[in-house]
Parts: structure tokens; sequence; C-alpha cells
């Protein structure tokens, strides 16, 4: 009886972890794209207590007009904190792996992300739709 019991608390235990693996595994993001500019990856929220609880993501960054001269980044932000910009490079694709978070707080819980062509000085950049992300909640 007693390992019986032994069993089946372990299976709860192993069953319950795996329940909170998939809810905190990567989930894609749609392809971001405007003249210029394309991305695509997929993001994760990290639990409390890892990578501070941030916003985590991996996207290719790819400069898709190779001969306008212009490069290309990725912005993201979470929630009470302005725009933050990781730069890809000119004519090639590359791979942008992040965790962006709230230093006030346990876990983020809100996050954006866009990618943008970066048009120099006098003109405005342009940047794909702005993709939102709110963690779910918390049981």
């Amino acid at each position: 009886m007693r390992k019986l019991a032994t069993v089946a608390v372990a299976a709860g235990l192993f069953l319950g972890g795996a329940g909170v693996a998939v809810a905190d595994g990567w989930h894609d993001l749609p392809t971001m794209t405007t003249h210029g500019v394309v991305a695509n990856g997929k993001y994760k929220w990290e639990p409390k207590g890892q990578n501070r609880g941030g916003f985590h993501f991996d996207v290719k960054l790819r400069d898709n007009e190779a001969t306008d001269g212009h490069n290309v980044y990725v912005e993201t932000k979470v929630e009470g904190y302005s725009w933050s910009r990781l730069y890809g490079v000119q004519r090639k694709t590359v791979t942008l792996k992040k965790v962006i978070y709230d230093g006030a707080a346990q876990y983020t819980k809100e996050a954006w992300i866009r990618a943008c062509r970066d048009r120099g000085s006098l003109r405005p950049d342009n940047c794909s739709d702005t993709v939102y992300r709110e963690r779910p909640k918390q049981r």
C-alpha cells in the first residue's frame, strides 16, 4: 500500500510539473514585416525567479531590401519602460535572443515587439504592426 501511494504521489508531481513546463514553453510570434524588413520567431515568459521573470524572445531579423542602404532593428518594451532597440546587419539575416524584463517586479506581465527599418535621421523609420503579448494569469 505504501509503494502504491508513493507511485501515485510521484506520478502526480511529474504530471503537474509537465503542465507547468508546457505553460511556460515557447510560442510562435506572428511574422512582423514592413518595407525592407522581415522578422519571425518565438517567445516565452520566464517563470518568477528565472531570468528576472522576463519576456524572452528568439527572432530571426532579415534585411529584406539589401540595396536600399538602410539597417534594420527590432524594438521591444515591457510595461512601464520605453522602447529598446536591437540592431541587425545590413544585407543579412541575424538571430536576436534577448530577455526583456521589468527590474522592479518579480515577473513581467506585458510586452510589445515590432520590426523596423532605420531610414536615417531625416526620414521617419517604418515599422511593422506592434505585437502585444500578455502573460497568462498566474494560478
